[in-house]
């Protein structure tokens, strides 16, 4: 994405941020509990997203959508994790961050103008489906293939660990048009789960963000029209590899909201908390880990601020986004932990929201590549192979 009017003014961050924090505290806050013990978000929730204006916010005006900036996509995430919603935003991050890019970069007007405006409004959720059991890191051992026949082509396979798998309503789906061609014979297609074919497997449940959708898709001689291809034929891991900056910049944006609503939690609470006869804030040892977690903090967050500029401008490296990613998300893992200790015994039980910051944390370290293929691709990048 380079436009000329890449970042909104103050005035209008402003604006946005107030209406996403008044939409958050009235729709979502006073469920969330309820969604977090049942392992689901209900489908509505993303209609209501839509009908607030909150999805798709940074995509062109004519798909229905805010027509804002990609800072605001942004600081949607971050805002939703700083409250503790992670769950949302994984969720948001895959359908308004990753999967419209897709659509609107490589898609043809026509695919364009079949889901942008719908998952706008948020009558379609959408999923991206890569992850296979036997292929995570490993994208180009996936064995999902799409096999060309007439007019259409039929995909057979598995998919595992997909968010919004079990509700979505359109998947992007990774599959092999030429199996002996390894990267370089996958294909990206566009895929309507209402069609014949298709099914998912029980929810999967996890240690953390509980009512994230994460599922198991399968398909089974599902046939898909041919002009449900995105991109060209073969193409597939290069456009995966263009769009895995915004995905990986998402992540990092998520991270460090997310750690600064521990932080702000861990404040409040060992301002309040006496123990020995003085307030937890005033023994050395609370003072000194606070002062560190803030300076990790702000450096990453210096880092998000350099990197999103860059990206901005159509200058950040598949390096880059790795370096963010790797140093955002080990950075809120261990400030979680650290947060989660100043409560002592109280931050192990779900009656105090730190111990879901700790749970929901977990995977930013896995999910969109783990931090050891993040320091992998980083070496590459600075050794050249």
């Amino acid at each position: 994405m380079t436009t000329d009017n890449v970042y909104a003014s103050k005035e209008e961050m402003t604006m946005f941020r107030d209406m996403v924090l008044r939409f958050l505290e009235q729709e979502i806050l006073p469920h969330v509990d309820k969604w977090e013990a049942d392992h689901h978000m209900p489908r509505e929730v993303w209609n209501t997203l839509g009908e607030a204006g909150m999805l798709l916010v940074d995509m062109p005006g004519e798909y229905g959508t805010a027509e804002a900036t990609f800072d605001v996509c942004q600081m949607i995430q971050e805002e939703m994790c700083r409250l503790g919603l992670h769950s949302l935003a994984t969720g948001y991050n895959i359908h308004a961050n990753i999967v419209a890019p897709y659509i609107l970069n490589i898609g043809t007007d026509e695919q364009k103008q079949q889901w942008l405006p719908k998952m706008a409004s948020g009558d379609v959720l959408t999923a991206l489906a890569m992850t296979e059991p036997d292929a995570g890191s490993d994208v180009a051992g996936m064995k999902t293939t799409a096999v060309k026949d007439g007019d259409e082509y039929v995909i057979n396979g598995s998919k595992v660990f997909i968010t919004n798998g079990n509700q979505a309503d359109m998947i992007i789906v990774c599959a092999k048009t030429d199996a002996k061609a390894g990267a370089k014979g996958i294909s990206l297609f566009l895929v309507d789960t209402s069609l014949p074919g298709f099914s998912t497997g029980k929810p999967i449940h996890k240690i953390g963000q509980h009512s994230s959708d994460t599922g198991e898709l399968f398909f089974n001689d599902l046939r898909v029209p041919a002009n449900a291809l995105l991109g060209e034929e073969g193409k597939g891991f290069v456009y995966l590899m263009q769009e895995l900056p915004r995905e990986r910049l998402g992540c990092a944006v998520q991270a460090i909201g997310h750690a600064q609503g521990a932080l702000d939690l861990t404040i409040d609470y060992v301002t309040q908390r006496k123990a020995f006869g003085q307030t937890v804030s005033q023994f050395q040892n609370t003072r000194f880990k606070l002062a560190e977690c803030q300076t990790e903090l702000e450096m990453c967050r210096a880092l998000m601020e350099k990197h999103m500029d860059k990206f901005s401008r159509g200058e950040m490296t598949v390096t880059d986004a790795a370096m963010l990613k790797l140093a955002a998300t080990e950075m809120q893992l261990k400030m979680v932990n650290e947060c989660l200790q100043l409560f002592g015994g109280y931050g192990y039980t779900d009656e105090y929201p730190i111990s879901r910051f700790y749970r929901d944390a977990r995977v930013q370290t896995i999910y969109a590549g783990s931090s050891e293929i993040m320091k992998e691709v980083i070496a590459r990048g600075m050794l050249g192979r």
